[in-house]
C-alpha cells in the first residue's frame, strides 16, 4: 500500500474515531452542566462546571445497591454457566452413542426458542415456588445461556485429542481429576469467550430481571429504567446516572483487557 493510500485510511479511522467518541464527549460534558447550561449550548464545555449531579444521581440510583446486586447475578450466573456448560460438554463430547448426539442437538435446538415464548410460563412456574429473586435468576440464566456455551466448548473439546484423557487415566487420575486438571486448563480461551459474552448480556439485561426481581434486588438497568421515569425533564442529573452506570463496564474492560486479548490470540493459535 502507497503513503498516500495509508494517509486516507488514517483520516477515515480519526473521522470514524471521532464520530463514536462524539455521544460520549455529549454525556460526560453536559452531565457537568446545570439545566440553564444545558439548554444554552449543548455542544460547549461546562460552565460554570458543577459536581452536585453526580451526588444527586448517585444517591437517587442507590448505586452501591443497585451495583451489589448486578455484580452477584452477574458473577455467580457466569460462574454457574462456566462449570455447568463445561461438564456438559465435556460429558457429551467424550461420550460417542445415539443420547450424546441427541442431548447435543437438544441443546442446540434450544437456541432456536424465543425468551417471549417461554416469559410468562417460566415467571408463573417460578413464583408459584416462591422463587422470584436474584437466586431464581441465576438458575434462569443458566437454562436459557447454557445452550450457547455447551455448543462453544464442545466445539473446541472435539479439536482435543481424547489420547490426552486416556494417558492421564493410566497415570491413575479420575474422570473429576482429568477434566478439571488436564481438560479444563486446555479450554482457557473458549472460557473467556463465553465469559465475556455472557457477562455483557447478563450486566445490561432488563427484560428478565424486571419480571423476576423484587424493587430491593433491582439492578443497575432496572435503577436506571424507573431514574429515567422520574427525571426525563431533568437531564443534567440523567446525564450524571448514565455516567455513573457506565463506569463499572470501562472498568471491566480495563481490567479484563489482556484476558480478552489472551483468549482471541490463543484461540487464533489454536
Amino acid at each position: 500500500m502507497t503513503k498516500k493510500g495509508r494517509t486516507i485510511i488514517g483520516i477515515i479511522g480519526l473521522l470514524i474515531g471521532i464520530l463514536w467518541l462524539f455521544p460520549f464527549y455529549l454525556i460526560v460534558t453536559n452531565s457537568f452542566k446545570t439545566p440553564k447550561g444545558i439548554f444554552a449550548s449543548v455542544l460547549s464545555l461546562p460552565h460554570p462546571s458543577t459536581g452536585d449531579n453526580y451526588v444527586n444521581s448517585f444517591q437517587a440510583l442507590h448505586f452501591i445497591a443497585s451495583l451489589t446486586n448486578s455484580l452477584i447475578i452477574t458473577v455467580c450466573s457466569v460462574l454457574v454457566l462456566i462449570l455447568c456448560s463445561s461438564m456438559a460438554a465435556y460429558a457429551l463430547q467424550r461420550n460417542h452413542s445415539k443420547l450424546s448426539s441427541g442431548l447435543l442437538l437438544l441443546f442446540i435446538s434450544a437456541m432456536l426458542i424465543p425468551f417471549q415464548s417461554v416469559m410468562i410460563p417460566l415467571t408463573a412456574n417460578f413464583g408459584a415456588v416462591h422463587f422470584l429473586n436474584m437466586w431464581g435468576l441465576v438458575i434462569m440464566y443458566l437454562g436459557f445461556d447454557c445452550s450457547l456455551s455447551v455448543f462453544l466448548y464442545q466445539g473446541t473439546l472435539s479439536s482435543i485429542p481424547i489420547a490426552m484423557d486416556e494417558s492421564a487415566e493410566m497415570e491413575g487420575a479420575s474422570r473429576w481429576q482429568i477434566f478439571t486438571k488436564v481438560i479444563f486448563p486446555m479450554l482457557s480461551p473458549i472460557t473467556v469467550t463465553v465469559a465475556i459474552l455472557n457477562i455483557i448480556a447478563i450486566w445490561n439485561d432488563y427484560l428478565l430481571p424486571s419480571l423476576v426481581l423484587p424493587q430491593a434486588q433491582y439492578t443497575i438497568p432496572l435503577q436506571m429504567f424507573n431514574f429515567f421515569g422520574e427525571y426525563t425533564k431533568q437531564w443534567h442529573l440523567a446525564l450524571a446516572g448514565i455516567t455513573i452506570s457506565i463506569i463499572p463496564v470501562i472498568i471491566f474492560y480495563l481490567f479484563a483487557q489482556k484476558w480478552i486479548i489472551k483468549g482471541v490470540t490463543d484461540g487464533a493459535v489454536k
